[in-house]
Parts: C-alpha cells; sequence; structure tokens
C-alpha cells in the first residue's frame, strides 16, 4: 500500500512540468497499462500528436531515414557514387533571393565605379620655376655643368683623402611634408633631385644656389625618384601605383606606367645601350621591367615572397640584386626571370636600403636589426663577417646608407635624427650629428666633395654639412 502511494506521488511530481512544458499530461488515477486518448488531461490533440509520450519516454521522435541518390554498381566506374552520393533532399549551395540580387548588383556596381574614378582620375601635374630665366646668356640651361665652383665637377677621379664633416652650412625647405628620397646628378653631381611625402618633385643646386624648379607630381605621396645616366630624364614611383617618367629640363611629365600595384623602388637600366628600359620592385611581390619607348611591360621577375624593396644593379650592370620584405637577397641576370643567387639565413632581416660601394666590390645593406651588413658584389656575393656597423638605430625605417668617394668612411642616418659616419677598415663609429628632429632617411656624400654631406628627413629639411 505504501509502496502504491510513493509511485503515485512521484508520477504525479513528474507529470506536473510536462504538463507545464507540453500542455498536457497523463491522469494519474488511470491505469498507465489502459492508455487512452481519454486518459490524458489537459490539450488532448497535442497528446494524439506526439502519440501520448510521458516523461518515461524519450522526448525525440523517430525521423525518417534520409534517402541517398543511387548511383549505380561498385563496378561501374563513372556512375557509382557509393557512400559519398548526395541525399535525395540536399542542396548544393543557398542563392540570394531575387530582391537580395538587386541589392548585391547595386552594391558591386557603386564599388567598381568608385574604383575606377579613382584609379582614372589623372593627377594634376604642374611645373614651376623659381628663377627668372631658364637659359643663362649663353643659351646654356641649368642642367649645365658649371666650372666656376672651385672644383672639378667633370673629373672621372675621387678626391684623394676625404674628411668628416663637422657643421651645417645650408638648409633647403621647400618641402611641406618628410622628404622620401634625394637623388645627385649622374657624374657631376651639381643638381639635387628629392621627391616628398607632400607629393611633389623638386630640383635644387648643391652649392646653396636658391631652388631652381618643382613639379607636383603625384596624387599621392612619392616613393623613389631615378636619374637616366645624362640626367636628361628622371622616373618617380609613388603610392598613387603610376610610374612617371620626366623630363629634367623643361619639367614635362613624357609617359606614365602603372600595373595598379604601389611601386616601391625603380631604377633606370645603367647600360648605354638599354637606357630605354627600367625596373621597378611592386608591391605584389614582383620585378616589372618596361620598354619607355613602347610603355609596355616585357619581362617580369615573380620570385619574392614579399614586396620588394630595393634593386641593384652589380657587375658592370650584366646582373641586378634585389631585396624584400621576405628578408632574403636575390641575385639576377638581366632579362632572365629566374634568380641564379639566393641568400636567405634564419637569422637574417630585411633590408630596405641597398647602396654599391664607388669601386663596384661591396653591398652595404641597412638591416632592420640596427646592422649595416656588407656583402660582395663580386661572383659568390658572400656576406663579410668582418664588416658590420652597429650603434644606430634603424629598426622600422629605410635609411640610406653611402660612401665617401675614397671608401675610408660609411654614413647613415637613423630613426633619432642622426648622421652616424663610420670608418670603413675598423668599423668604428667615429662621428655622430644629430642633423633632423624626426627620422634621417637618406644621406648622399657628394661625390666631389671632400667632405660634404647632404641629409634629409622626415622633418622636411634637406642639410648641407661640411
Amino acid at each position: 500500500m505504501y509502496i502504491l502511494l510513493l509511485v503515485y506521488f512521484v508520477t504525479h511530481l513528474l507529470e506536473c512540468p510536462f504538463f507545464l512544458f507540453h500542455g498536457y499530461a497523463l491522469d494519474p488515477s488511470v491505469d498507465t497499462h489502459q492508455v487512452s486518448c481519454s486518459s490524458y488531461i489537459g490539450a488532448v490533440d497535442e497528446a494524439e500528436k506526439n502519440k501520448g509520450l510521458t516523461v518515461f519516454e524519450s522526448g525525440q521522435k523517430k525521423s525518417e531515414k534520409r534517402k541517398k541518390i543511387k548511383g549505380g554498381e561498385a563496378g561501374e566506374i563513372d556512375n557509382f557514387l557509393g557512400p559519398w552520393a548526395k541525399y535525395i533532399d540536399e542542396k548544393d549551395g543557398a542563392k540570394p533571393s531575387e530582391e537580395e540580387q538587386k541589392e548585391l548588383d547595386e552594391i558591386i556596381a557603386k564599388r567598381q565605379k568608385k574604383g575606377k574614378n579613382e584609379e582614372d582620375a589623372p593627377a594634376e601635374e604642374k611645373t614651376i620655376l623659381h628663377v627668372k630665366d631658364m637659359y643663362d646668356y649663353q643659351g646654356r640651361s641649368y642642367l649645365h655643368v658649371p666650372q666656376d665652383v672651385g672644383i672639378n665637377l667633370r673629373s672621372a677621379d675621387a678626391p684623394d683623402k676625404c674628411y668628416l664633416p663637422k657643421k651645417q652650412i645650408h638648409v633647403w625647405s621647400g618641402h611641406t611634408k618628410g622628404v622620401s628620397a634625394i637623388r645627385l646628378f649622374p657624374s657631376s653631381g651639381h643638381l639635387l633631385l628629392s621627391s616628398s611625402m607632400d607629393c611633389k618633385i623638386k630640383v635644387n643646386n648643391h652649392n646653396m644656389v636658391p631652388l631652381k624648379k618643382h613639379h607636383r607630381s603625384h596624387s599621392k605621396a612619392v616613393r623613389d625618384i631615378c636619374f637616366n645616366n645624362t640626367g636628361t630624364q628622371f622616373l618617380s614611383a609613388a603610392y598613387d601605383r603610376y610610374l612617371k617618367l620626366w623630363d629634367t629640363e623643361t619639367g614635362q611629365c613624357i609617359s606614365r606606367f602603372t600595373n595598379r600595384k604601389v611601386p616601391y623602388c625603380v631604377k633606370f637600366n645603367p647600360d648605354e645601350d638599354k637606357q630605354s628600359l627600367f625596373v621597378a620592385g611592386m608591391s605584389d611581390k614582383k620585378i616589372v621591367q618596361w620598354d619607355i619607348r613602347t610603355g609596355e611591360v616585357v619581362q617580369e621577375y615573380d620570385r619574392h615572397l614579399g614586396a620588394v624593396n630595393t634593386i641593384t644593379f652589380v657587375d658592370e650592370n650584366r646582373r641586378f640584386v634585389s631585396t624584400s620584405d621576405d628578408k632574403s637577397l636575390r641575385v639576377w641576370e638581366w632579362d632572365i626571370p629566374v634568380d641564379f643567387k639566393y641568400i636567405a639565413e634564419p637569422s637574417m632581416h630585411s633590408m630596405p636600403a641597398v647602396t654599391l660601394s664607388p669601386n663596384g666590390k661591396w653591398l652595404a645593406c641597412q638591416s632592420m636589426d640596427n646592422q649595416i651588413l656588407i656583402f660582395g658584389a663580386q661572383n659568390r656575393f658572400r656576406l663579410n663577417k668582418k664588416k658590420v656597423f652597429k650603434g644606430h638605430m634603424v629598426a622600422g625605417y629605410a635609411c640610406q646608407v653611402d660612401f665617401s668617394p675614397d671608401m675610408s668612411y660609411v654614413v647613415s642616418g637613423d630613426a633619432d635624427g642622426k648622421l652616424n659616419i663610420w670608418d670603413w677598415k675598423t668599423t668604428k663609429l667615429y662621428h655622430r650629428i644629430k642633423a633632423h628632429d624626426k627620422v634621417c632617411i637618406s644621406a648622399l656624400w657628394h661625390p666631389h666633395e671632400t667632405s660634404k654631406v647632404i641629409t634629409c628627413g622626415w622633418d622636411g629639411q634637406i642639410k648641407l654639412w661640411d
């Protein structure tokens, strides 16, 4: 008797929450062995639908087994599907409705139109001359090498002995934003070409004569510039994804080149018979070669695993060396799109600035671990472990390195705005000058001067030191 009362009481307690959840419950007063539709209280229709499932039974109905598509016999190679056959009611993918498809088409059309407008809109190109006359009384332009500056700028010989610069003697402050690169006129060095993040390219005299002219060249910051052998033309590469060819004398833009990628560096082929060809390191890991006569891409060097930062011609211009964000150094034969030398060590860092020594035997590479590494520029391209220049902070900045004309000193800027000068033979840090308020991104030693060094920084200034 007591056992029956206990069972009744427990059943009643279990049926209460079941009733609250499903809306029906088994009448405790009815014999559980003779259950019918009248044995339930509450939502009787729901009880019939669920076949009277109680708290003591599974709450899940047995679903019908999904049927698969029949896929032939095991001996039929083409038709047999086996266990990989799809279910009959299986859908491969969900397609958007007509309204959703219209909305998607409108969004895509807007994006394409916006991208087209941004890419097709040409940058306004202007050239402003800052002197009264472009030609002197003899009809010579400012490209003419002067002979009244106290040194022979036409000489092919380097100075016998170079000395450390000690003081600032001039400042060019024409740029309104950080200066990204400076280049001296080929051979003579009597003109200074500078590019900046203010989208301008300027031409200055190195001997403190006022500014000659400036070009409003690109719609975004200019990354790199390069003269041809004679200095009559130069190339510019900018973040607007364009490379432009300019006439140095008139300031006219001759040609525009683009492959819709950002060019990080640009170089003319230095060979006299290949001055119509140039190469550019791109953000899409490729080195692209253009012909300025046709404006077409004639070769692509696609082996790097990161954006290409530098291109340097070596071995009498038969080869060139490239460095990349992939922390490697590769050596290429001209016009052969496969690198024949690949240098990458676990300890190596990215080297975003490379300079060839005046004697053509060494490559000075600015490494992101705050060192300047020296590689041989002939045959094996080995790292010279005895020549490592330290003591400056450059991590994160592509500070350009340079040599003195007599190979006595190595110069470089750093992240603190300082000009650092090392002895080439001993690798000792000789001298340090506070040159700029922000990053000193480049330092050039004039090829005909014994102690004149030009620096530029992200403070927008270019300075001459002696």
